[in-house]
């Protein structure tokens, strides 16, 4: 299936592959690949089946941030497309190129390689996990455009990478390494082979209860926003309607008879 002809997605055994599919510009975001990029995670909403997801970039590139000649473009922000208009929910268009991956209820792992620089970085970090490969060239590159970061990066961040070190990285725009981002907090692993590495951890958690795992990335996304005593109530909410369901029992007898468990896709 394909998107805006930007962006295809493939599914196999409960794994979609969502590929950023504009090659010949290293993926670079122009007003097309912003509209794929959001309808294909939207499409992804209604996939019963679908487990886990893979985000990973054609070519050279993961996505080499915004394409510039659209800077060119001075009404392509107005009315309904005004960066302050919230058009998805809490966020306008391009924040949700980045936010629409951490609103899945499927956890999402992006295999980044080559260059993720500016939007780029911040459609990558909008995923549950993130593979690098060690030779990724990548910033925070707004401000050398005289901009700033304004995809969810602060929010996505936030949590991951050291207030004083992000502030470094967005003032100066330094490239790091794909070697560097798991230190810096951008990168969960780094690997040779990123895309391997992702569908090998995306089929792990494919075997696993979907409803378990649903229930566990909503707690994941909740929980920096609620007080302690909110968590302890949410955790047991959560808890109670998983125990004794359909899912949660077939992982414990498939787990007491030694087989692969048969899950029901929620």
């Amino acid at each position: 299936m394909r998107f805006h002809d930007r962006v295809s997605i493939t599914v196999e055994d409960h794994v979609a592959h969502v590929l950023l599919d504009r090659a010949d510009k290293m993926n670079a975001l122009d007003d097309a690949m912003f509209e794929a990029i959001v309808a294909a995670g939207q499409h992804l909403h209604a996939e019963r089946g679908v487990r886990a997801v893979v985000l990973s970039g054609a070519g050279r590139a993961f996505c080499a941030g915004l394409d510039l000649s659209s800077l060119g473009n001075t009404s392509r922000w107005d009315g309904d497309n005004s960066l302050v208009a919230r058009t998805h929910g809490n966020a306008n268009r391009p924040q949700q190129a980045a936010m629409v991956w951490r609103k899945l209820p499927m956890p999402v792992i992006a295999a980044i390689h080559g260059v993720a620089f500016g939007g780029g970085l911040q459609v990558a970090s909008g995923p549950d996990i993130r593979i690098v490969h060690p030779a990724t060239r990548m910033a925070v590159m707004e401000v050398k455009w005289g901009l700033v970061p304004d995809m969810a990066g602060f929010a996505l961040w936030q949590g991951n990478v050291r207030d004083d070190l992000l502030r470094e990285l967005i003032y100066t725009h330094r490239e790091f390494t794909g070697a560097e981002a798991q230190a810096l907090g951008f990168a969960t692993h780094v690997a040779e082979d990123p895309l391997a590495m992702a569908f090998a951890l995306a089929r792990d958690i494919a075997g696993k209860s979907p409803t378990a795992v649903r229930g566990a990335k909503s707690l994941c996304n909740r929980a920096p926003d609620m007080t302690v005593d909110q968590i302890l109530v949410a955790e047991s909410l959560a808890q109670q309607e998983l125990m004794y369901s359909k899912n949660q029992m077939e992982a414990v007898r498939a787990g007491m008879e030694r087989r692969p468990p048969e899950f029901v896709d929620p």
